[in-house]
């Protein structure tokens, strides 16, 4: 199931990339991951967390949901305020609203 042109690769360094792809095994392995990794974003929906990946002079944020056969990459961004910003969590929930009826759900 893919949403085809929702999630855009953003600039990472080559490290920040590699580090994302080792967290995003490790969720894939069953691996729980917690601070400073991952957090809850029950905000956003239940299973919802998200990776915090530091970078050279940015801070990205990868949004995920667990599901029994799938991690879900929901959105990517750079986070630049302490919380985060409405917009991304209403395009999170609008595109596993989008996930959920292509699923069936």
């Amino acid at each position: 199931m893919v949403l085809r042109g929702e999630i855009k690769t953003p600039p990472m360094s080559e490290a920040a990339r590699r580090e994302t792809g080792f967290l995003l095994r490790r969720l894939q392995q069953g691996d729980n991951l917690a601070l400073p990794h991952s957090r809850p974003m029950p905000d956003i929906g239940p299973r919802c967390h998200e990776l915090r990946i530091n970078d050279a002079n940015k801070t990205w944020r990868v949004i995920y949901r667990i599901d029994d056969d799938a991690i879900v990459v929901v959105e990517v961004f750079e986070k630049k305020t302490r919380a985060t910003p409405h917009r991304h969590i209403a395009e999170c929930q609008r595109r596993l609203r989008l996930y959920g009826q292509a699923a069936g759900e």
